[in-house]
């Protein structure tokens, strides 16, 4: 009887002791949520304060030397998706339009067979861009790094920001948070495509968050290299 009582006992205090750590998980667990939540809504409410006044269409964007486009998926034949044909398709505009004097196209080239940059460039070119008026980035590895490699890296002072519209105000807020006076254009011929635009938006929260922790942490790109003159030349050009 002893021997039942001691392993009842036993049991009793782990159980107690299970019951305070559950219940203590389930109040960390709760207070990371409410901070993550809180810490979404901030980040949230700093990127479209900060773009606030400075989204605009092709027709009333104030003119700028350069368009940023920001990169995107390319099919496994080379070819720029459609989300990423669309941003192509506004600089291609704005440069018709005289809105912009050089195009700098900014992605992902991490692999040799994976090359966003001049994928971007066959099709500007191929739809009446100058060659020459084209300008790659191919460290372009995210918006952050976008945005710091076109100031420190090509010397952009002053942009137009081209990218899908749920995309454009974290992109406007990153570049002008690191030196670049940007506005931008947006893209919504994409919405067609619903459940990969829907998807896209809904991932802005913790992009914007991610957003946020750049810019507090102030880091470089993954690669920031040295000065290039691409920007420079194809302005001085004319």
């Amino acid at each position: 009887m002893r021997g039942l009582t001691a392993r009842w006992r036993t049991w009793h205090d782990g159980h107690r002791r299970a019951v305070r750590l559950i219940r203590r998980l389930l109040l960390v667990g709760a207070a990371g949520a409410v901070l993550l939540a809180v810490a979404t809504a901030a980040s949230v409410a700093w990127v479209h304060g900060d773009a606030e006044g400075h989204v605009f269409t092709v027709a009333d964007v104030p003119d700028a030397p350069v368009a940023l486009v920001l990169g995107a998926k390319v099919e496994p034949d080379g070819a720029p998706s459609p989300f990423l044909a669309a941003r192509l398709e506004i600089a291609r505009q704005l440069y018709a339009a005289g809105r912009v004097k050089v195009v700098l196209v900014s992605g992902d080239h991490m692999d040799w067979d994976y090359d966003e940059p001049d994928a971007m460039r066959r099709w500007l070119v191929d739809r009446g861009v100058p060659a020459e008026k084209v300008v790659l980035d191919h460290a372009g590895f995210d918006t952050y790094d976008s945005c710091v490699r076109a100031r420190r890296v090509f010397g952009v002072r002053r942009a137009i920001v081209v990218t899908q519209s749920f995309h454009l105000p974290r992109a406007v807020a990153l570049c002008r948070h690191v030196g670049v006076t940007a506005d931008g254009v947006g893209d919504d011929t994409a919405r067609r495509y619903a459940r990969q635009w829907r998807i896209s938006s809904a991932r802005e929260y913790g992009a914007s968050v991610k957003a946020a922790v750049d810019v507090l942490s102030g880091r470089d790109p993954v690669h920031l290299g040295r000065r290039e003159t691409g920007v420079d030349d194809a302005l001085r050009a004319g």
